[in-house]
């Protein structure tokens, strides 16, 4: 195995799919990461008037001391610095995060021992979001070139009053050279019931298809990567009737979407659970110019779930879940509620 300044070269034996079925061959490709993590409420300990972030201070309901908030970074940055690195040495080249207060916290993430060598940057735009919590972008700049970013508003309304929620967040540049898209979503959650608040949910997606069918009428085959904690699972209206992705490559036409994580669901595995029911609200969603194999730029090649063992519960109740920071208002020095996601990419060489 030799390894590059961008990521690792590997050798592999391809056989359906990338060369034909009757004769095998042996291909070097680049491998790169893309990830997403929701960071489960990485607040710091300063008091924000303008938002209600009153539980994640000291003397709040949560006891939110800089001790906790050091460990939250600390277990966030190993956590990242770990996604990815079967395949890619130098980790995610891209991260998407959600459930973040604000720049700050992400400057004190990246900036940390684990994730400091990569030397990520970041895209955050500030959220209309009553608890404050933002989405952002953290990418290493040897692998990916900003070109343009903006925050996209999700324009929702109950009852003729607006409400506000997380601003997508889209981003495009040069992916090793390459031209890519990325956005970065947390779509409106199932608080008050998830039948009763899908229509919020299902505007994020008729925001997200609308930015893929701008980009593919200007430029088709578009190579976009839509991630983030949609609180829906695959199957969910807005994933499959308004956002169109499909579960098999095959089904994908041009302009449309790939959902890798269905199959995940499909087997009853999940990124999040919630009464003893597992849900794969994280996902990682490819627009159709990410899946010809044959291409001489970057394709889809692999999806996961990062659910190490140390990122699990334990014992108790909730042994297996995800090991999250407070559990029944107590505090257990976990890491999030949710399990991150990533993909690999290959690209021929």
């Amino acid at each position: 195995m030799k390894t590059s300044s961008f990521s690792s070269i590997f050798t592999f034996l391809l056989i359906l799919g990338i060369v034909s079925s009757t004769a095998a061959q042996k291909k070097d490709y680049k491998v790169a990461c893309i990830a997403f993590y929701n960071l489960e409420n990485l607040f710091d300990t300063v008091n924000d008037t303008l938002i209600n972030d009153e539980q994640f201070l000291p003397e709040g309901s949560y006891a939110w001391t800089e001790d906790r908030y050091q460990e939250k970074i600390a277990n966030m940055a190993y956590v990242i610095s770990k996604i990815g690195t079967d395949l890619s040495p130098t980790g995610a080249s891209v991260v998407g995060v959600s459930e973040i207060e604000n720049r700050k916290v992400l400057e004190d993430l990246v900036a940390h021992d684990f994730l400091k060598e990569r030397n990520y940057k970041i895209v955050h735009y500030d959220s209309p979001d009553k608890r404050g919590i933002d989405v952002a972008l953290l990418y290493q700049p040897g692998h990916f070139k900003v070109t343009d970013s903006q925050a996209i508003p999700l324009m929702i309304y109950r009852n003729g009053r607006r409400i506000f929620t997380r601003d997508m967040l889209h981003v495009e540049g040069l992916f090793d050279g390459e031209p890519m898209h990325f956005i970065v979503n947390h779509w409106p959650s199932r608080r008050g019931g998830a039948a009763q608040s899908a229509p919020f949910r299902n505007e994020g997606a008729k925001a997200c298809k609308k930015v893929l069918d701008s980009l593919e009428n200007l430029n088709p085959g578009t190579k976009l990567i839509l991630m983030g904690d949609l609180n829906d699972d695959p199957v969910s209206p807005s994933v499959k009737s308004y956002l169109m992705a499909k579960k098999e490559v095959e089904e994908v036409s041009q302009g449309g979407f790939y959902n890798p994580m269905e199959s995940f669901y499909g087997k009853g595995i999940g990124s999040n659970a919630w009464r003893d029911t597992w849900s794969l609200f994280d996902q990682l969603i490819l627009s159709e110019g990410l899946l010809d194999k044959s291409q001489s730029g970057y394709f889809y090649y692999q999806a996961h779930i990062f659910n190490k063992n140390f990122l699990r519960q334990k014992s108790g109740q909730y042994k297996g879940y995800p090991f999250r920071t407070y559990s029944g208002g107590k505090y257990t020095g976990g890491y999030s509620d949710h399990f991150p996601v990533f993909v690999y990419l290959l690209k021929a060489i």
